[in-house]
């Protein structure tokens, strides 16, 4: 048997992380069986290595080994390709095809994104699973095939389990074994590693000196949280090669190529519960609002109150204009939106406090106290005030809606829902 450091140098590993190291262990140990492994890891962190040392050391090494990227082919097409169909099997099947499994037979077969598969492919693979059978398209003759299957995925496969979107049967016969690849920031040592690596492969490729960083810029490439983990980092390399002139890069140079590089590295917590909780905040704000403006309401209508018992008709008049602006929304509105004019209702304080009190949960209604409190000469509700307000603004008037109107500092069209509404 190999050892892991002799495994790295044939596949081109690089880093000394103990949980990389881990992983390529069990690679080895699993190698000279037949079962099957599931691979786990974040999206460039180098999954598609553990298949092929897998199959370099397995009885089956001289057998073929095919990769599929079953993210990358088609729903309608996915099982034409895996499988094989006959001639006729459906448009554009002109001749009779054999598909991977059949092809890769006493071999080994990498499923690379195994969880984009669709539900009607998954019964087809856990079928070949659990006694090596399979269909053509189209056909309703039974194969055999003699097959390893090493799969992987970047998706957690328990979500795409609780969301129906993966068969939790095939889950288990698929990860018989479990390698997970640790993702690029929990290798800290190995990034500097990484990185030199690349640099001088680009170096020779592109016959140019080999780029160097400096302290502080080493720092960074370390601190950095590489959500593209080793092929962002390939990337960022090569592009450094291949457009700095000066070889010496330094932190200010090396910060223009690393996106966000000046953000925290403190990952984003959103859970379930906290997803849950977003519609009971909202509400909880709405009724506030709504309470706030209910007191706001009350203050007016004390304050109107005060006015009329003055006797200064005038100014009565004109704090009464602006009374009726600010309930229909602090400014003149020339159109109400029916929607708008029924949300309304809701600030009208002669209703019963009961009814906005039953749709509240108790312990929102704890949480915001609002002042009921009123004057106990106070009589008359707001209702009232606008009804009397109306009254004498078409009186005034000599019954003209539109000069009412305008002098309520309302549109006419919500004046003549309010003559409709109080009979007048």
């Amino acid at each position: 048997m190999e050892s892991v450091q002799a495994i790295k140098q044939r596949f081109g590993i690089i880093g000394n992380d103990i949980k990389l190291n881990r992983a390529i262990e069990k690679a080895i140990q699993v190698a000279p069986t037949d079962i099957s492994v599931l691979v786990t890891g974040e999206s460039g962190v180098g999954k598609e290595s553990i298949p092929k040392i897998i199959h370099a050391l397995s009885h089956r090494k001289h057998g073929k080994f095919i990769a599929v990227n079953c993210g990358a082919i088609p729903e309608g097409t996915i099982d034409s390709e895996l499988f094989g169909h006959e001639k006729g099997a459906f448009t554009g099947a002109t001749q009779t095809r054999s598909g991977y499994f059949e092809e890769a037979d006493g071999g080994t077969i990498f499923l690379d994104e195994v969880g984009e598969l669709p539900l009607t492919t998954q019964v087809r693979l856990l079928r070949v699973l659990e006694n090596g059978e399979f269909l053509k398209v189209g056909s309703s003759k039974v194969q055999q095939t003699n097959v390893r299957i090493v799969a992987a995925t970047n998706i957690n496969m328990f979500e795409a389990i609780k969301k129906e979107k993966f068969r939790e049967d095939l889950y288990y016969r698929l990860s018989t074994v479990e390698i997970t690849l640790p993702p690029l920031r929990d290798r800290k040592d190995d990034i500097h590693l990484l990185f030199r690596k690349f640099a001088a492969d680009f170096a020779q490729k592109y016959k140019m000196p080999t780029i160097r960083l400096d302290d502080a810029a080493v720092n960074m490439l370390n601190a950095y949280r590489w959500p593209g983990n080793i092929r962002q980092l390939r990337n960022v390399a090569e592009q450094i090669s291949v457009l700095e002139q000066n070889r010496s890069i330094n932190s200010s140079t090396l910060g223009g190529y690393l996106p966000n590089a000046g953000s925290s590295n403190l990952p984003a917590v959103i859970n379930k519960e906290q997803k849950e909780s977003d519609f009971s905040s909202e509400r909880e704000i709405l009724y506030k609002v709504l309470f706030d403006m209910k007191s706001d309401l009350n203050d007016l209508k004390k304050l109107t109150m005060e006015l009329m018992k003055e006797g200064n008709k005038e100014k009565v008049q004109r704090d009464n204009e602006t009374l009726i602006k600010k309930i229909y929304g602090g400014e003149e509105i020339t159109e109400y939106p029916e929607e708008e004019t029924n949300a309304l209702a809701i600030l009208e304080l002669d209703e019963p406090q009961s009814q906005a009190a039953e749709s509240i949960p108790a312990d929102t209604e704890d949480k915001y106290h609002f002042a009921e409190e009123i004057e106990e000469e106070e009589t008359l509700s707001l209702q009232d005030k606008e009804l009397e307000l109306i009254k004498k603004a078409l009186e005034r008037n000599k019954g003209k809606r539109k000069a009412a109107a305008q002098e309520l500092g309302i549109s006419e069209r919500t004046l003549y829902r309010k003559i409709k509404q109080y009979d007048l």
